[in-house]
């Protein structure tokens, strides 16, 4: 593997992170406004 083929490797992979970490960011954010809970069910 050369060094350009595990670069993009990498970068996919943030990429990845990146987008489930954001869609997490703004689902958070949303739930504070409408005061919701994070994943959907009561935690009392």
């Amino acid at each position: 593997m050369t060094l350009t083929q595990k670069r993009i490797l990498i970068l996919g992979i943030i990429i990845v992170i990146a987008a489930v970490l954001g869609r997490l960011a703004v689902r958070a954010v949303m739930n504070l406004m409408l005061g919701g809970t994070m994943f959907g069910g009561n935690f009392l």
